[in-house]
């Protein structure tokens, strides 16, 4: 093996845990209501909506958001990751989520669509979207089609598995298309199948491209 190609094998497994620790990172600063600590996982450009950009107005939607509940516990578990180049990648990362909503615990299960890119040595989320498997109060089991049952709303449908083509295929009975990939590389991709990212939800965060 050249020096060259250890080199990049190291610098990969170095880039892989860098970008386990943004997920990471992310559930614990939530979790403390450290915002600044939250907004520094995101590259200074971050699109945030309605116009707004950079981490001033992504730090005022953060305050915002986290006001909705008291206490919350954040629970990484699964991280896929898929590198597009040596300084981008992408991610579909696991997180139950525990909140304490007025006199209610809620439980949610959410998958984010995550895209990472490198600057400066640092890797950072350039984008990231969250899908609700289900989300509803201990006392409220989320079963049937609308599973998403935050306290005070109609009850609704998540749309977790829109970005997620097998689950349709599967239980349709169709044929999946071939795998062109062995492991974990393009897992990713595939498992969007070309969908892109799903829809957003009730905010999104995105860099300029």
């Amino acid at each position: 093996m050249s020096e060259h190609s250890l080199s990049e094998r190291l610098d990969r497994l170095e880039s892989i845990e860098g970008i386990r620790q943004l997920a990471y990172g992310y559930a614990l600063a939530v979790d403390a209501r450290d915002i600044d600590a939250v907004v520094a996982l995101y590259v200074d450009d971050i699109r945030v909506g309605g116009g707004r950009q950079g981490r001033a107005a992504l730090r005022a939607v953060f305050d915002a958001s986290l006001r909705q509940f008291t206490a919350s516990a954040h629970h990484v578990t699964n991280h896929l990751m898929e590198f597009l180049g040596p300084d981008d990648a992408i991610g579909l990362v696991s997180c139950r989520i525990e909140h304490e909503v007025d006199g209610s615990w809620v439980t949610a299960s959410l998958l984010y669509h995550d895209r990472y890119v490198r600057r400066g040595g640092i890797w950072l989320i350039r984008g990231r979207v969250q899908t609700r498997l289900y989300a509803t109060a201990h006392d409220d089991p989320p079963v049937g089609p609308k599973k998403v049952r935050w306290p005070g709303a109609q009850p609704m449908e998540s749309g977790f598995h829109d970005a997620l083509p097998a689950w349709a295929e599967f239980w349709n009975d169709r044929e999946m298309p071939p795998r062109e990939m062995e492991g974990t590389q393009k897992l990713v991709t595939r498992l969007r199948r070309g969908t892109g990212l799903p829809p957003p939800p009730a905010y999104i965060f995105t860099a300029k491209n």
